[in-house]
């Protein structure tokens, strides 16, 4: 955070530019942020984002050579990658079909792609997983917490403590039916209100917000340390517009890609960002794809697309069909 400005990987301009407005350290740049940076040194604020990404990465890779003392990368064998993935948790969706093709629920460390046509249930499974990450361990949760990053305005508060109030019931009856102490004593801190309170909810309304509110999250997580799941709802919605700079948009989002990945793994967080489906027309037919999947789809490890099935009641429990694609596009249905 130390570093000097003089030896960033920056243009030789912006370097100029740094200087004469005063800036010394790396750590000055990300005090200051986007908007404040954009107007000390009089350029746009995609400018000032794009520059302070490449300062946080290139901190972020300092700290990692520090704290491998002599620099040299850390060798894993494939066992001890495979046991670490397995002592990883798990945060249950409450939906039996996709806690099964997910091999237990969403599991921290990772990042999920939920897509679907819009009214699918995106939102309502990220409101559902944001209580569900708060079930304590004695109940077979991860007693988390929750970041709901919400670029829609599609949170609906009130669905969230109809949410809560059932869950919190479910362990009550958990707990009625077990007669365990440890189930409760935990049901004494296991509340309605303790669960809205660990809920921490950011609204970004236009992708400058967002990429600002993801840069930012290191620091937030590092006075957060229980929070175990990082919500943003509608990942694609404020790259859509505006954006006459194709090849900015394309280096912001693998930023964000980068960013978020980074998160999952420091944090041992589980990371789940909703996208809609647009219409692709093609040569032969028309086929629905994730919106900007191109551009940043890379990063999810796991993708779950949504489709609706029309032959089933909507009252029915799996009343969707799943396809799950892990990197390589292989599906289960």
């Amino acid at each position: 955070m130390q570093r000097e400005v003089g030896s960033l990987p920056l243009a030789p301009a912006l370097r100029a530019r740094l200087a004469a407005a005063g800036f010394q350290t790396a750590q000055e740049l990300l005090e200051t942020g986007p908007c404040g940076l954009s107007k000390e040194i009089g350029i746009s604020k995609e400018e000032a984002l794009e520059a302070l990404q490449v300062v946080r990465q290139e901190c972020h890779g300092d700290a990692a050579r520090t704290a491998g003392g002599s620099g040299a990368t850390r060798k894993f064998t494939a066992l001890e990658l495979l046991e670490e993935e397995q002592a990883q948790g798990f945060i249950i969706t409450f939906c039996s079909a996709l806690d099964n093709i997910l091999g237990g629920g969403v599991q921290l460390t990772k990042i999920t792609e939920v897509c679907g046509a819009p009214g699918v249930g995106k939102t309502q499974l990220c409101m559902q997983l944001a209580v569900d990450v708060q079930i304590p361990e004695c109940f077979g949760g991860v007693a988390g917490e929750a970041v709901f990053i919400d670029t829609e305005g599609s949170f609906m508060v009130d669905r969230v403590v109809d949410i809560a109030a059932a869950c919190v019931q479910h362990c009550q009856l958990i707990a009625e039916a077990q007669q365990e102490e440890d189930h409760l004593k935990a049901l004494e801190t296991f509340s309605l209100e303790s669960i809205l309170s660990h809920i921490y909810y950011f609204r970004c309304r236009d992708y400058i917000e967002l990429l600002a509110q993801v840069y930012l999250l290191p620091e937030f997580l590092s006075e957060h340390s229980r929070v175990r799941l990082v919500v943003i709802d509608g990942i694609a919605f404020p790259f859509r517009h505006d954006f006459e700079d194709l090849s900015l948009r394309t280096r912001l989002l693998n930023g964000l890609a980068q960013q978020l990945i980074m998160v999952a793994n420091d944090h041992k967080a589980a990371v789940v960002l909703t996208n809609q489906m647009t219409t692709r027309i093609g040569q032969s037919q028309s086929t629905l794809v994730p919106a900007l999947g191109e551009s940043w789809g890379h990063a999810a490890t796991v993708r779950v697309i949504f489709h609706w099935d029309n032959s089933q009641s909507p009252m029915a429990s799996e009343m969707c069909s799943l396809q799950l694609s892990l990197r390589r596009q292989k599906g289960l249905k």
